[in-house]
């Protein structure tokens, strides 16, 4: 999904995952393969990290989007361990040598650490002036770490967090947080960080409308127009299945039976995988 402006709800394709799991695989080729044919069908939204593989995924990702990069939508994550100024702006130097691009369409911090956030939004809107990257926002943040950053700059873009259907204490305070003030929620993990795991209701569902459960929990996700979910996969079929997730427009009465299945249960804190 192209989020050119960020938070454009206009466009419900579920977008590609995290770059994790182009390093469950030897195959790098496979790797790029499922990458390129998922920008085929437009889920152009690549997000990944200079944590992931030690920086070696962002090296595949820049292999899987030569001669496209007018196409893709970047996303990488600075560690909170090089998050202070000056670290934050060497991390991204270094991400986008081995992206190999000039400029970054987002960048986040991967999560809330030691280093002041002040410091980390002022390499951000460094970076952004000296035109190395277009957006900036955060991940794994919660309401009280969403509000320092808002005080800090206007300009947060998202805030990357894991939600699905077996996690959904982030519809307690976070999402209505952020839905009030239009900062998007990008979804890791959206069909479970530890497997998929379905239901009567989502088999019955997906029968019906002849998807796949997977495609089906997707589909719950992504019917805010606030939210938008990075399913990973290495492995083109997987891809091509996520993808045909965002013609599916639930009824009402689907998500009943869907939230019903998966009770949202009691405010826990902010989960993480």
């Amino acid at each position: 999904m192209d989020l050119r402006p960020f938070g454009d709800p206009s466009r419900r394709v579920p977008v590609i995952g995290q770059g994790t799991w182009i390093m469950e695989q030897d195959d790098r080729a496979s790797a790029i393969a499922a990458l390129r044919r998922g920008i085929e069908l437009g889920m152009t939204h690549l997000d990944t990290a200079e944590m992931y593989g030690s920086g070696k995924v962002e090296e595949i990702v820049g292999e899987a989007i030569r001669g496209l990069r007018d196409r893709v939508f970047v996303v990488s994550k600075v560690l909170p361990s090089n998050a202070s100024f000056q670290g934050t702006i060497q991390a991204c130097e270094r991400s986008l040598k081995r992206l190999k691009i000039d400029v970054m369409d987002c960048y986040l911090l991967h999560w809330p650490g030691s280093h002041p956030l002040e410091e980390t939004i002022r390499a951000f809107e460094t970076l952004l002036k000296d035109g190395k990257i277009r957006s900036y926002g955060v991940s794994n943040f919660d309401v009280r770490g969403m509000e320092e950053a808002v005080r800090l700059s206007p300009r947060i873009a998202c805030n990357q967090v894991l939600y699905n259907l077996d996690e959904r204490t982030i519809e307690h305070a976070l999402l209505p947080w952020c839905e009030k003030r239009r900062i998007p929620i990008v979804a890791y993990s959206p069909v479970g960080a530890q497997g998929f795991r379905s239901s009567k209701a989502l088999d019955e569902i997906a029968a019906a409308r002849r998807a796949t459960p997977r495609q089906i929990a997707l589909a719950f996700l992504i019917r805010n127009p606030n939210v938008f979910a990075i399913p990973k996969s290495s492995v083109v079929a997987h891809v091509e299945e996520n993808a045909a997730a965002a013609g599916i427009v639930l009824t009402d009465e689907e998500a009943r039976k869907i939230d019903a299945s998966f009770p949202r249960g009691p405010w826990r804190g902010l989960a993480t995988a």
